[in-house]
């Protein structure tokens, strides 16, 4: 739903480009975004398209035996799964999509290994990370396009910004008499846009309309993670939750890159690079590094020009209300959330200007 420029700048990008990572925090349906592609990209791919689910995995030395039960490969005695799956693609014109690779990224060398050895497979992969590899081109999922809340259009054209289009599906699966009127109009569309167009939480969010008016799920979003919960049971865990979901990619990062994006929730609205090093960094401490970093797996965007749409999902806004509910994992940037307005006092800002519970999100932004 309103990935029609997407589906055709991934399909042209795939025209000469045989890997194309779909990249984006969790939620933004980079899954979806991936099938939809494939499908449409069936007449060019004689072999057939082929879905890889790697979520189940954390050993990536797995991953060339989960690409082989993908694609049907028998077993045969003394050939490891990468050499099967390698007789059986050959030169066929085939298209693969390795859904879910953030969590096996060690695994980007027997993708590379597998393209280097098979000439006509393309392969799309989803990812919050980027794999760097060679001939890779990323493509960042933009959020769903959302209306500008100053000036709402009529009910007929606020339905085609695919943000709302969204939430109206999803709360009439809810509810089946649920209508957008000019009552509510307005607090749908704000919705959208205080969700910045990320398609899990806008479905979470929709899903409330069982119990609450789209005025109330809106009055009560100051509190998203506690309300944007109950997604399906037939999806992972890490997708029933806005918890969940950034819990999924925090885990995922390593000591140092957890500290530093717990630092970055005491800016409100983003920060200039030079700011976020002046206030996030210890003598001695590389933050360019660290912020690269952050942004290669989709938890900080930057933005040159300023944009003020931002990724609901990968909010470092939402880091230390993350806290409580993981301890032991979050504990590690609990220096820098512990003592926001001393750090913020740093940079001649007003400490009461600080927000945990509903600041924007961090963006770094080039000086």
């Amino acid at each position: 739903m309103g990935r029609e420029r997407e589906i055709e700048e991934v399909s042209a990008l795939l025209v000469g480009a045989r890997l194309v990572t779909l990249t984006g925090p969790g939620g933004t349906g980079k899954t979806r975004l991936a099938v939809e592609c494939a499908a449409r990209l069936a007449d060019r791919f004689p072999a057939g398209g082929w879905f890889v689910p790697l979520a189940p995995l954390v050993d990536p030395d797995l991953v060339p035996m989960a690409i082989a039960q993908a694609l049907n490969v028998p077993e045969h005695p003394g050939r490891t799964p990468l050499e099967r799956v390698l007789d059986q693609v050959g030169e066929q014109q085939m298209l693969m999509v390795l859904d879910n690779f953030e969590q096996v990224i060690d695994a980007a060398d027997a993708v590379a290994g597998l393209l280097a050895a098979a000439p006509r497979l393309a392969a799309i992969v989803t990812s919050r990370f980027v794999l760097h590899l060679s001939g890779e081109h990323e493509y960042p999922v933009p959020p769903l396009e959302v209306p500008d809340v100053r000036h709402l259009p009529d009910l007929a054209r606020l339905a085609q910004y695919a943000a709302v289009a969204l939430f109206i599906e999803r709360a009439k699966a809810a509810r089946l008499t649920f209508a957008v009127t000019n009552e509510n109009a307005p607090a749908v569309a704000e919705i959208c846009v205080r969700l910045d167009g990320l398609p899990l939480a806008i479905e979470l969010a929709a899903a409330r309309v069982r119990l609450l008016t789209p005025q109330a799920i809106l009055a009560r979003l100051t509190d998203r993670l506690g309300l944007l919960i109950g997604g399906p049971r037939d999806v992972p865990e890490r997708q029933r939750t806005l918890r969940g979901a950034i819990e999924w990619s925090y885990d995922l990062l390593d000591l140092d890159e957890q500290r530093l994006f717990g630092a970055l929730s005491v800016f409100r609205g983003g920060a200039r690079l030079e700011a976020v090093e002046e206030i996030c960094g210890s003598p001695g401490e590389e933050v360019l590094s660290g912020l690269a970093s952050l942004i290669d797996k989709s938890l900080v965007r930057a933005e040159s020009p300023p944009e003020r749409r931002r990724d609901a999902l990968c909010d470092a806004r939402d880091a230390p209300r993350v806290r409580p509910r993981a301890p032991a994992r979050l504990r590690a940037c609990a220096r820098h959330g512990a003592t926001p307005r001393g750090v913020v006092r740093r940079s001649g800002r007003p400490a009461g200007a600080v927000d945990h519970g509903g600041a924007p999100a961090c963006r770094a932004r080039p000086a």
